[in-house]
């Protein structure tokens, strides 16, 4: 109400296509005020067990949604929250007794959080084009992003390609408080967690861990309110994806492949493997042909994509 702080939000509905589920999204105090107000992008996928622990406890929901399960989580954990979350997200949560901004990239990075901060004012966003649509923020270049995305093929992190722009890193919280960062923290480092589980795991039960963990991770981007989908290409990723949903999905499975005019019928071209996988597992599947000539970096970043699910 101070005209201080302002969340926007365009929402690709998942969970809870509603306008109860419609963000920035509010939890009132007992006078009907904004206590604690969130704009988020991503998708919580142990969000209906967190749900009902939640309203065991005495918290009251008015949606369907994860987003107003991560409201109750701050609410009763603070930060504390991030320790229980299963899955892909960023996300800002204005707190209005604290007067205090709490920012959070989930731990392997899946969901972009960028922010600019010029002294006098602190904007974030979950894409580095929506910040300098604003034109308040000086376009100068990061040499350190440049390099980086010539050398590797992306730009590392906290780097963007703007000096004034920078990534919050995958796994890491920031506090704002009277427009300045008062904590930086790393609450998961994928390096020292995925270090500590190869040494400590038998080489023998290592199959059968895998497949569990890949069962439980697509079981779970199934949950949805509206109809998923599978990008499929030929590769080992997508196809595996694909007969692992087959077997929970409670319907046929939507699959789709891009083929690109100029690789049809050569040693390149993906389509009739994808189909051939799509037809093993009893999907619905479409092929879309691309026919216009595509950039070698556009072209890669499909494939890339491919492989998600």
């Amino acid at each position: 109400s101070d005209g201080k702080v302002g969340f926007a939000h365009k929402r690709l509905a998942i969970i809870d296509t509603s306008d109860n589920a419609a963000q920035p999204m509010s939890l009132f105090n007992d006078e009907g005020e904004d206590r604690l107000v969130i704009t988020y992008n991503g998708e919580i996928y142990n969000f209906k067990s967190l749900r009902d622990e939640l309203i065991a406890q005495g918290h009251r929901f008015k949606s369907n949604s994860d987003t107003e399960v991560l409201l109750h989580l701050y609410d009763r954990f603070g930060d504390a929250m991030l320790d229980r979350l299963r899955g892909m997200y960023a996300f800002a949560i204005w707190d209005v007794h604290r007067q205090g901004l709490f920012l959070a990239r989930d731990p392997f990075g899946i969901k972009p959080l960028y922010y600019a901060d010029d002294g006098a004012t602190i904007r974030v966003a979950s894409q580095v084009k929506a910040l300098l649509a604003g034109g308040k923020i000086e376009k100068s270049s990061e040499p350190a992003g440049q390099v980086g995305f010539h050398l590797f093929g992306f730009v590392p992190e906290p780097f963007t390609l703007y000096s004034n722009i920078q990534a919050l890193p995958s796994g890491t919280s920031l506090w704002l408080e009277k427009g300045r960062i008062i904590q930086h923290q790393t609450f998961f480092d994928a390096r020292t967690h995925l270090a500590d589980r190869d040494a400590n795991t038998d080489q023998t039960e290592k199959p059968a861990r895998l497949r569990a963990a890949l069962s439980s991770s697509v079981r779970d981007h199934l949950v949805s309110d509206v109809p998923v989908g599978i990008f499929l290409s030929s590769g080992l990723d997508s196809a595996t994806m694909t007969g692992l949903a087959s077997e929970f999905a409670s319907s046929s499975l939507n699959t789709m492949t891009l083929r690109f005019k100029e690789l049809s019928n050569g040693p390149m071209d993906e389509a009739p493997l994808a189909e051939e996988i799509a037809s093993l597992y009893g999907t619905r599947h479409q092929t879309r042909m691309v026919e216009e000539p595509i950039a070698p970096g556009i072209f890669l970043a499909g494939f890339l994509d491919c492989g998600h699910l």
